[in-house]
């Protein structure tokens, strides 16, 4: 997709809302729009499906210049999903999912597999849901059914705009996690409008970090501009704490998840206890009859409570899937008193657990990359300041350079 000097500008308002952007999406990655309120991000967004005109400009999608095409075909092309969901309150969710490939004349039969297939794309049971208005759903159900009907005729494009700002934080990251799952199976060529940097260095291939009127102060990779910000504007995005926020750039399926004992909330009393006898440590995680973490049951629970599951245990408050980020997965267990989470698939099912220490040896890691980063940031300025002095000679000795380019003290070697 190309975006070329696109521009809107409001009667009667002396400077555009979006002035002369031009930016290049390849297909395939998630681009995320960031900036502060105001600055024209959505306005840039709904320019690419023509929710609003561009005053001037080009829009390219796979290489077809859609600013003249007729708009209501140009929407049918392009997903478009938003903070409140949208669906139609008076529609069921499939009949909300299936709207969209109607209009473009697919069969009923083909329709009616796509609605199954979506609603199992984004994790809920089709059985379940298929037959439930609106109302009747979660917030978090209502935005996986929004993104369920925005892929539902399988567009190349997906526009997003602030889709999980309207959910509570626990439900944003799952569906965070949920997108990032189902772009590794869909690659659809996705932009995506956030205020929150956090978000968009979790979600996005890339970055475009917008000054006012959409002008673009950087656009790089997450990685990139956490590293080595463009200016002082970006490094206010960016905040304090950079290093941590690289804990946005690993996801939990990257780090150790361990296998825990577990048992069924439909398991005899006896098979219980005999479990929490048997294993090593002095707990274990009940599942319930979907095989979703339930409760964590210690050694004494069982006794104190006098045998009864119900009384038995402690609520399991959080959980994180394998897209889950580090930092998802550190906050969740820092709000736990034993310092563990459990990981879960697709629809909560269980599938092991991520504890402290595995955490902290990869936060470790983390900061040992950004001291040896540091190092060999130093030792190149101490290498230039020394050829500037004497051309390399006493200077290098002075300044501690090794002659591979190593820091005195360090081994020497090449610098790392």
């Amino acid at each position: 997709m190309e975006l070329e000097n696109l521009t809107k500008h409001y009667p009667g308002s002396p400077y555009p809302a979006v002035d002369n952007v031009s930016l290049e999406i390849k297909a395939g990655e998630t681009v995320v729009f960031v900036g502060p309120s105001g600055g024209g991000k959505t306005t840039l967004l709904k320019m690419i499906n023509r929710l609003i005109e561009p005053t001037g400009g080009r829009i390219r999608i796979g290489g077809e210049d859609v600013t003249n095409m007729d708009p209501v075909k140009l929407r049918r092309k392009v997903g478009y999903a938003i903070q409140s969901s949208g669906l139609f309150p008076h529609m069921t969710v499939a009949q909300n999912i299936a709207l969209v490939p109607k209009m473009v004349g697919w069969r009923k039969t083909r329709v009616k597999d796509r609605v199954e297939e979506m609603l199992d794309l984004v994790g809920l049971d089709p059985g379940e849901f298929r037959g439930r208005y609106p109302r009747q759903l979660s917030g978090g159900q209502q935005q996986r059914v929004g993104v369920a009907r925005a892929l539902a005729a399988d567009p190349p494009v997906l526009l997003m705009d602030e889709p999980f700002g309207a959910v509570d934080p626990i439900t944003r990251d799952h569906l965070q996690d949920e997108l990032i799952r189902l772009q590794r199976e869909l690659h659809k060529t996705i932009v995506f409008v956030t205020h929150d940097f956090d978000e968009a260095i979790k979600l996005g291939d890339r970055i475009a970090v917008l000054r006012d009127r959409s002008h673009i102060a950087q656009y790089d990779t997450p990685e990139a501009i956490l590293t080595n910000p463009a200016d002082d504007f970006v490094s206010g995005f960016v905040g304090a704490g950079a290093a941590l926020k690289r804990l946005n750039l690993t996801r939990v399926r990257d780090v150790e998840i361990k296998d825990y004992p577990t048992v069924c909330v439909d398991d005899p009393l006896q098979d219980i206890f005999d479990k929490l006898r048997a294993e090593g440590g002095s707990e274990v995680l009940m599942l319930d009859a979907r095989r979703r973490p339930y409760k964590w049951l210690r050694r004494g629970d069982m006794t104190r409570a006098k045998g009864s599951l119900e009384r038995a245990g402690a609520l399991v408050q959080d959980t994180v899937t394998r897209d889950a980020t580090l930092r998802d997965a550190l906050e969740a267990v820092l709000t736990d008193n034993a310092g563990r989470v459990a990981v879960t698939g697709r629809r909560g099912e269980y599938e092991g657990v991520v504890d402290m220490k595995t955490l902290m040896n990869s936060v470790q890691e983390l900061l040992e990359e950004d001291r040896l980063e540091a190092a060999e940031s130093r030792g190149e300025l101490e290498e230039l300041r020394a050829r500037q002095t004497d051309g390399g000679g006493a200077g290098a000795s002075d300044s501690g350079a090794t002659p591979a380019g190593g820091r005195a003290g360090d081994g020497g070697g090449p610098a790392l």
